[in-house]
């Protein structure tokens, strides 16, 4: 049996938005039961024996706790976290018997199911692990760590170029940790002003910078599965708002299309949040949606911020920063173009929330509905029925 080196060795090797949502969910949805499923976009053969393997990691992460060290740069960073939840995170540990792995040939299946609370921090650090233990197992050979940097280093010279803001967003389809810490690393050293840090929070410590992130579309997948598709932005938005009192002010716009959105995102909103989160659809559309919709509420666009997230790569960063400029505020988090160009075809792959079980009611299908039906996730006839619902042809 092959034994292979433990991958997360951080409770803190997860992307931000997991432990704020985490937070929210403590709060407001305790008891609230959940389902997330993988999702093998590009169909990827996984070696014999990748099941095996990936439960051994997953069983290693049990050992992980939050250290008093992590706990001081958390609470120091991050004071909307309340000693509450700082407390609750400190005695926090991965349950291994939340996660169901199984392989049929090359197919992969993952199943994650559990109080949201607990189960909600498994997504990342599991979409790493299938990551870099695909790439252990295959045998395949990246480029050495001097073209690492170098890669990152010609990219963010570009970006610096086009004056722009860019972070780190790419935990989640990494190549592997010593790849996403060397770009990290690479940004800090010559990023100057322009970069402005990273969504993992470990990095985020050991390089002294605020990690970034609001929330994800689980957030709005549960809201409609709780309260219904036409009430989950706005009850969404909401109950933001309520536990944050106007902290992580990024609004997330596509997980029920961006037009669907618009229409919960009312002048309240709109003056409220500090900008949206675009991670779908054509970005240039979309910055003149948003733009327009400010300006219906006499708002000035240039206020506010649009935070770019989708398949970023320079040529279409600078597209997009050339058409917004002096027109809305804006910020790039670039994901995997960042950790894993490195010579060898990255991952497409996502785990997703499916299903919500509330106390009182029975399982409820969760739909993503974004800006492109490629990336639309879900139950078939649940997805028909929230396209029915929300009018979207």
């Amino acid at each position: 049996m092959n034994t292979y080196p433990q991958i997360i060795n951080s409770l803190l090797d997860n992307d931000f938005y997991k432990f704020t949502m985490q937070n929210a969910v403590t709060k407001l949805f305790p008891k609230a039961m959940v389902r997330y499923r993988f999702v093998n976009r590009g169909g990827h053969v996984f070696p014999e024996g990748f099941a095996q393997a990936l439960r051994q990691e997953v069983k290693m992460m049990e050992n992980l706790s939050l250290t008093e060290e992590e706990k001081s740069y958390f609470s120091r960073k991050c004071p909307y976290l309340d000693p509450v939840y700082m407390d609750f995170l400190s005695g926090y540990h991965f349950d291994s018997s939340e996660v169901h792995i199984e392989q049929n040939g090359g197919d992969l299946s993952v199943m994650i199911e559990g109080y949201w609370y607990r189960t909600i921090l498994w997504e990342v650090p599991l979409m790493s692990v299938i990551s870099e233990l695909y790439y252990i197992m295959t045998g395949q050979k990246r480029v050495d760590d001097q073209q690492v940097k170098a890669i990152t280093r010609a990219k963010m010279e570009a970006y610096k170029d086009l004056d722009i803001k860019i972070a780190e967003f790419g935990s989640r389809r990494r190549h592997s940790y010593r790849v996403q810490e060397m770009v990290v690393e690479e940004l800090q050293r010559c990023g100057g002003k322009n970069y402005i840090g990273t969504s993992n929070v470990r990095l985020a410590m050991d390089y002294n910078v605020i990690p970034i992130g609001t929330h994800a579309h689980e957030w709005f997948m549960f809201h409609a599965a709780y309260y219904g598709y036409r009430m989950a932005n706005r009850m969404g938005l909401d109950n933001w708002v309520n536990v944050y009192r106007g902290d992580l002010g990024i609004a997330l716009s596509d997980t029920f299309t961006t037009d669907v959105f618009i229409h919960s995102f009312d002048k309240k909103f709109a003056k409220l949040f500090d900008g949206v989160r675009h991670d779908s659809g054509d970005p240039i559309a979309f910055t003149d949606k948003i733009i327009e919709h400010y300006r219906h509420y006499n708002i000035d666009p240039r206020s506010k911020t649009i935070i770019f997230s989708d398949a970023l790569t320079p040529d279409v960063v600078a597209k997009i920063a050339n058409y917004c400029r002096g027109k809305i505020g804006m910020s790039f988090g670039i994901g995997t173009n960042f950790t894993n160009d490195v010579g060898l075809e990255a991952l497409n792959m996502v785990i997703k929330m499916s299903d919500v079980f509330t106390e009182g009611t029975v399982w409820t299908h969760t739909v993503k509905l974004s800006d492109s039906e490629g990336k639309y996730t879900g139950d078939p006839k649940a997805i028909t029925l929230a396209k029915d619902i929300l009018g979207i042809e």
